[in-house]
């Protein structure tokens, strides 16, 4: 194999690499969010049950 086939398989390893890496921490931050918002609805239901 020549260096530029070399440096070419490497730079498609490494953007795939990336790419994947970046859905992971998307999929990651989706959860966290979905998570704070059912942390924050049921903290106003308890609120709401208390004040009654």
């Amino acid at each position: 194999m020549t260096a530029k086939t070399i440096a070419t398989i490497g730079i498609v390893l490494f953007s795939i690499t990336t790419l994947a890496s970046c859905g992971n921490t998307i999929r990651g931050m989706g959860a966290d969010a979905a998570n704070t918002v059912d942390a924050t609805q049921d903290a106003g239901r308890k609120v709401d049950r208390a004040a009654n």
